[in-house]
């Protein structure tokens, strides 16, 4: 069995890898103890933006709550933040990074493809990682340390599919994706085969990294008749694919996975003559995380600037918090701050985030079964509630 054979690996690594113990405790403030969660995110690349927010939900987090009891101990818990850089290639030094540091829990990463290059060596030193919002079923599937507390692609390329094929009416779509990320090629194939299976057409195409240009996709959308652009990218590709549709009068619907749920993003379809749908995991309801997350936002300049520039609540951000609370609930049920002890608490962690309730399966993944649909509205600055959309 999956988590069987992690508990076991784990076990041999513990007694061979001082790294995946925490039995020599570092002194925290007033004389505590400290138990170290490694933060693995993208803060450069192409997923730096989106990577930043979700930071700043687990610092967020770590600021409402810094200590956490242990064994009946006061432990001050400490972020240990490392750049994976976006990439596969970087992302198993930084991993590493993580395991030198003596981590109990990992976290993160946004982004699927440097996930999956993480898992390996998490897996080898026994420590195990909890995915916010990396959604590609590899993730877990292919590893037997990671859980995560997100929606997978499967589930959101099918509701996406649903939505475009039932609520938008239309019935040929052209999606686009960079070549060689998991996370977009796996989302494209999900929604291809959930909006074929209810009748409808796709033209499928891939651009470079590093393509700046995306009129011809546009115009190529265009000339096919398709109703709905699907293009499940980073922020960057996002941005300047709003730019290109409104440049080129596209009058369809520009449909976006939760990469898009982004004030940058928002901020591009404003005043422009585009029509943006979306997919993500959190809507800003006035809540009290929302007041007082925006209050932290608002006193920290290195906060705001990392957010974007103002204050609007990330669906990332959201799901970093809740990423957070998950770990410290973990690390509680384990009594210890040993990797090991921890990666066997973590199957039996039901925690009630501002997401929603976090539990996981038998292979690690979140038990969720329901996506928010937002829509920008291009002349308030804001993202407008749609509905909550099921694979139905």
């Amino acid at each position: 069995m999956k988590k069987m054979f992690a508990l076991m690996l784990a076990l041999v690594m513990v007694l061979s890898l001082a790294a995946c113990g925490g039995d020599k405790a570092e002194s925290g403030t007033a004389g505590n103890k400290v138990v170290k969660i490694g933060v693995y995110e993208p803060q450069t690349g192409d997923n730096g933006a989106g990577g930043k927010q979700e930071i700043l939900g687990m610092q967020y987090a770590n600021y409402v709550q810094p200590t956490v009891e242990i064994g009946g101990e006061t432990y001050d818990v400490q972020l240990e933040i490392v750049d994976n850089r976006t990439t596969p290639e970087n992302g198993k030094s930084a991993a590493a990074e993580l395991v030198n540091r003596k981590v109990s829990v990992v976290l993160g990463s946004y982004g699927s493809g440097v996930s999956i290059a993480g898992g390996a060596v998490f897996q080898e030193a026994g420590i195990p990682a909890i995915g916010v919002t990396c959604t590609n079923p590899q993730v877990t599937a292919d590893c037997d340390v990671y859980y995560r507390i997100c929606f997978l692609d499967p589930f959101q390329g099918t509701v996406l599919a649903n939505y475009a094929y039932n609520e938008l009416g239309v019935d040929t779509a052209y999606t686009l994706a960079m070549l060689g990320s998991d996370y977009d090629q796996g989302l494209v194939h999900y929604f291809t085969e959930a909006f074929k299976a209810l009748g409808g057409t796709v033209i499928n195409q891939d651009f470079p990294e590093g393509n700046s240009n995306f009129v011809s996709y546009i115009n190529n959308a265009k000339a096919d008749g398709a109703g709905v652009i699907f293009a499940p990218v980073s922020t960057n590709y996002a941005q300047l694919i709003i730019e290109a549709a409104n440049a080129q009068g596209y009058d369809g619907s520009l449909l976006g996975s939760d990469t898009w749920d982004n004030n940058m993003v928002l901020e591009s379809a404003q005043g422009k003559n585009v029509k943006v749908d979306i997919t993500t995991f959190y809507q800003e309801s006035g809540s009290e995380f929302d007041t007082g997350i925006k209050e932290w936002i608002n006193s920290n300049a290195d906060a705001k600037t990392n957010n974007g520039g103002n204050d609007m609540v990330s669906a990332v951000t959201a799901m970093g918090y809740d990423a957070y609370f998950t770990a410290l609930e973990a690390i509680k049920a384990a009594g210890s701050t040993d990797a090991k002890a921890v990666l066997e608490a973590l199957p039996g962690v039901s925690y009630e985030g501002v997401c929603g309730l976090i539990e996981f399966d038998e292979i690690g993944d979140a038990k969720r079964d329901a996506a928010y649909i937002k829509a920008a509205n291009t002349s308030s600055n804001n993202w407008d509630f749609v509905k909550v959309q099921g694979v139905g």
